[in-house]
């Protein structure tokens, strides 16, 4: 098993843990075998929404257990109750499972629900007004220098504070 250590890269930044451990888990997953149960869809239904639809045929909605933290969002689930039918062939898969997806920034779960063993998931990406793109004004005519720029704004502080 390899292991990288991505410390240099980060020696002259401050607040990217989050971009190390997203590093650290796409080798994690790299080296797992990936585990394709249950099979799940991911699809944009807007410009900012999206739906990760699961096949989980035999879950109730108490057999499942969704879990939205930080920019991570865990679905398990457990049939707690099964039936000790006498089977000549049993298929439908009803093994407990995990799946767990990364989530962008900003994206938020809105809904889930069940409808006929289809489990909908519904997120929707919420940029707050701070962080979205905003149009500069261009004036005409000559403009103030930045030190008397700094000057107004540091005088217009100190004649409201007094």
């Amino acid at each position: 098993m390899r292991s990288y250590d991505f410390t240099p890269l980060f020696r002259h930044s401050v607040g990217f843990d989050r971009m190390q451990r997203l590093l650290d888990s796409a080798i994690d997953r790299g080296q797992t075998t990936a585990n394709s149960y249950p099979p799940y869809n991911i699809e944009a239904v807007g410009e900012d929404a999206y739906r990760i639809t699961m096949a989980i045929a035999g879950f109730s909605e108490a057999d499942l257990d969704i879990t939205a933290k930080e920019n991570a969002l865990s679905v398990k689930g457990e049939i707690k109750e099964q039936s000790e039918g006498s089977y000549l062939h049993r298929g439908i898969a009803g093994r407990t499972f995990e799946r767990r997806f990364d989530l962008a920034d900003y994206v938020k779960v809105t809904d889930a629900h069940l409808e006929n063993g289809m489990l909908h998931i519904d997120l929707v990406r919420e940029v707050p007004e701070a962080h979205k793109p905003r149009k500069i004004e261009i004036k005409r005519g000559t403009s103030p220098s930045l030190a008397e720029k700094a000057k107004k704004l540091i005088g217009g502080e100190t004649k409201e504070a007094a």
